[in-house]
């Protein structure tokens, strides 16, 4: 018997395409609004801080700038992986496309290694052929820059902290704003020590925010591409407490794993002692509330087995 926590009162409802397409289909518009107007704002501020470091020769501004390109790219996958991800389920891909969020995030994720390499890289360069920067403009253009991040942070703030596509565009706003915060920390160190030597030291510091941050979203990323089960609902764990519910002689074969952090799916065999179809409907029930509120399982695919029967195997 196969039973599907769609609908408490059909059991031959089996497929997850619905629920997976309407969960947060509201969110996603919103989301996808925020995104845009994110994009517009993070073009504008590329362009001031491109010609801001090119007229003051700062390695620093440049880099912020650099990874404010990152930021343009990363919001317009995030953007593109949330329009995906309201397409409706079809035959050929029966959970929609919410999993293209994840993938987002992990493109942005190893972009955002790339951009670090690439700014520890130009730093090592600049330490060994200091070149002479004019101080004030890089002020004026980094305070720009630092306003506008502010802007796109205010914007994005509001964000699922469950949605790892979101997070991962947001981060790339936020270290941007801490990267114009040291880029201004430089300018004003130069101008009135006139040490140089501090530009790439904040361009370094700025490579390890963006370093720290690309790994956080890899780790989750791939833990998510993987199959792998969430922290608070590791398969151990479900399946003991599964077996604590009366009438069930052992839990086996459970798998957990989620679309994207928000849409979490769980596939399990239950065994029990042999009893009618409508007395199972109890256990059904207990099992999916328990899933519910406490590992925020929605979806569940769960198979009873009779002990009895002599046809359960146990694994």
């Amino acid at each position: 018997m196969f039973y599907n926590d769609k609908d408490d009162h059909d059991p031959s409802h089996t497929h997850a395409d619905e629920h997976v397409h309407n969960h947060g289909n509201h969110d996603q518009n919103a989301s996808g609004g925020k995104l845009l107007v994110s994009l517009i704002i993070t073009v504008t501020t590329l362009v001031a801080e491109v010609i801001g470091g090119l007229l003051t020769g700062s390695l620093a501004l440049l880099s912020d700038a650099a990874h404010v390109f990152l930021d343009i790219f990363a919001l317009a996958l995030s953007y593109g992986a949330v329009r995906l991800a309201t397409r409706a389920p079809s035959g050929k891909h029966s959970f929609g496309f919410a999993r293209m969020k994840v993938l987002a995030a992990f493109v942005n994720g190893s972009t955002l290694l790339l951009i670090s390499i690439e700014i520890f890289r130009e730093a090592i360069i600049r330490f060994a052929n200091p070149q002479a920067i004019i101080a004030v403009p890089m002020l004026i253009v980094a305070g720009i820059g630092l306003a506008a991040n502010l802007l796109v942070a205010l914007v994005l703030g509001g964000h699922d902290h469950e949605d790892l596509n979101a997070r991962s565009a947001f981060f790339h706003v936020l270290g941007d704003a801490l990267s114009s915060i040291g880029v201004i920390i430089a300018g004003i160190v130069i101008l009135f020590t006139g040490w140089t030597w501090v530009d790439p030291l904040a361009s370094i510091v700025i490579g390890i925010i963006i370093l720290g941050g690309s790994f956080k979203i890899l780790k989750e990323a791939i833990h998510l591409l993987n199959e792998g089960a969430p922290e608070d609902a590791e398969t151990d764990k479900v399946a003991e407490t599964l077996a604590k519910i009366p009438e069930v002689i052992s839990v086996h074969d459970v798998h957990v794993w989620s679309l994207d952090p928000s849409v979490r799916l769980l596939s399990a065999h239950i065994v029990l002692k042999d009893q009618s179809l409508h007395a199972t409907s109890t256990i059904m029930a207990e099992a999916k509330r328990i899933l519910r509120e406490r590992y925020k399982i929605e979806h569940t695919t769960i198979q009873f087995e009779c002990a009895d029967c002599g046809q359960c195997t146990f694994h």
